[in-house]
């Protein structure tokens, strides 16, 4: 596994330069909230054809900061990009609320101050 630091800034950039469709297969968008009211954001990807062998791109950002969609890059995103909206309370660019939470669910449940 190699973990690859990157910046909300420099997202798209550096996704669209590693992301090849043929040789990369996109998993997932993954938050981790680290308290005082950080995350780190996670964009999981695993190479065809090879065992085990996965890169992660993240960023560490607080719950205020827009989250560039990369939906333009790899339209699958859109569930999780989603669910870090529901889960977390993010503003992930064009990614609505409401798709795994009902009105009646808690609030941000990953969110560890919600």
């Amino acid at each position: 596994m190699r973990k690859i630091e990157t910046s909300l800034a420099a997202l798209l950039n550096d996704i669209g330069v590693f992301y090849v469709p043929k040789e990369w297969h996109f998993l997932s968008v993954n938050g981790i909230d680290l308290g005082g009211g950080k995350i780190e954001l996670q964009w999981i990807f695993s190479k065809y054809g090879v065992k085990d062998e996965i890169v992660i791109y993240y960023a560490l950002s607080d719950y205020d900061t827009p989250v560039p969609s990369i939906v333009d890059l790899i339209p699958s995103a859109i569930m999780g990009e989603r669910e870090i909206v529901d889960m977390f309370g993010l503003k992930v660019d064009g990614a609505a609320k409401g798709l795994y939470l009902d009105k009646d669910s808690m609030k941000y449940p990953l969110r560890g101050e919600a």
